[in-house]
């Protein structure tokens, strides 16, 4: 079945077109959830809670704009309301006593593997990985980020910055 069949069958509330398109578009959004948490039990709740949010809200889908950006809409808000009701996005880093950070040389970052890079994202903080991955990745600007989140712009390109320079000193470490 075709993606604007799979759609038209889950508005139908068709089982078995729901079943295509969780095992269509399950391992790209638990990748979106593995993002925002670290856990894989508690990615496996969001996927679950984000499939359960696309099926009852596919009606609204008007086929303006790609599907599959429209779900990932859906299952970053469910991470970020996770996050939001866990209180992480509170926690803070104290970065203070921080070693000056040196650019990471840029033939270090042509040879780390794109999964290399994403698990250092992974092992940001909470707040850092979130507004991080919110900005970096999504595309968001700050003031759509601290609407989201619930914090001010200035909270949100602090958290960026930090996250950057984290990246940096680990990256440093490693290489």
């Amino acid at each position: 079945m075709n993606e604007q069949h799979l759609i038209e069958g889950c508005k139908e509330g068709n089982r078995l077109a729901q079943k295509e398109l969780y095992e269509t578009y399950s391992r790209k959004m638990m990748g979106v959830c593995l993002r925002y948490v670290n856990d894989r039990e508690t990615a496996s709740d969001l996927l679950q809670d984000g499939f359960v949010k696309v099926f009852t809200a596919i009606g609204s889908y008007t086929g303006a704009g790609s599907f599959e950006g429209w779900m990932r809409k859906i299952f970053v808000n469910c991470a970020l309301e996770y996050l939001r009701k866990s209180d992480v996005l509170r926690e803070a880093i104290d970065l203070d006593h921080s070693m000056e950070l040196v650019q990471p040389d840029s033939s270090v970052l042509s040879t780390m593997a794109a999964a290399e890079l994403m698990q250092l994202v992974r092992d940001l903080p909470a707040g850092f990985r979130t507004v991080f991955n919110l900005f970096a990745i999504e595309g968001y600007s700050h003031k759509e980020i601290s609407e989201m989140l619930q914090i001010s712009e200035s909270t949100s390109r602090s958290q960026f910055t930090r996250a950057k320079q984290l990246l940096q000193r680990k990256i440093n470490e490693l290489y």
